[in-house]
């Protein structure tokens, strides 16, 4: 895809609607992104949509920190072959959803791809906007994959959820902290990505 080519969400008949693809952004992405998109992965295994994972200031070729590599192990979730990468506007425009750690994680990728505001979430009020969302809504979107159903539906929402507090909205940053931080965010994404995963499963 060009840089300038926009991505298309056109219609598609409900009952056809598979696949798409989701991009989760934190700042480094060898630590929050990484872990949320493996487990996204290890969740959605058989639905067709994939995921992936960038950093908006991305330490480019690393490996994940040995603690997310752990925690994943933990949890059956695969942890190798993985490499940071810097996220670009094609990765946004070839996205159905993004969802980004913090709120500024979210405010950078927009500006990087203005168009992706429509489908772009902190992880915390996606989980939010979700738990309000029913296959209703759903199916009044014109979306053309399961995906960015789920993302047209969370964003009609926005209105209809009182957003968290500033200091309520972000996964902490546990890179180069102690293990006990580490806990903390997969405490934080733990108890928000099932609302998502069971959303985008269906």
């Amino acid at each position: 895809m060009a840089a300038d080519e926009p991505v298309s969400h056109t219609a598609a008949p409900a009952d056809a609607r598979g696949g798409g693809h989701v991009l989760v952004v934190c700042t480094g992405n060898v630590c929050r992104s990484p872990y949320i998109e493996r487990l996204l992965e290890r969740d959605l295994r058989g639905t067709g949509i994939s995921v992936s994972s960038a950093g908006t200031g991305a330490l480019v070729g690393s490996p994940m920190d040995p603690h997310i590599s752990v925690r994943l192990d933990s949890a059956g979730a695969p942890a190798d072959g993985f490499t940071a990468r810097q996220v670009t506007r094609r990765m946004m425009a070839a996205s159905d959803l993004v969802i980004t750690a913090t709120r500024e994680h979210l405010q950078s990728v927009v500006s990087l791809h203005p168009k992706a505001w429509r489908y772009s979430f902190a992880l915390l009020d996606l989980a939010d906007l979700l738990g309000v969302v029913d296959e209703h809504d759903l199916a009044a979107t014109t979306a053309d994959n399961r995906v960015a159903a789920i993302a047209a539906a969370a964003f009609a929402k926005r209105t209809a959820v009182a957003p968290r507090p500033p200091d309520q909205a972000n996964i902490i940053d546990p890179y180069r902290q102690r293990g006990e931080v580490f806990d903390r965010m997969a405490a934080e994404i733990g108890g928000a990505l099932p609302t998502v995963t069971a959303a985008l499963r269906g």
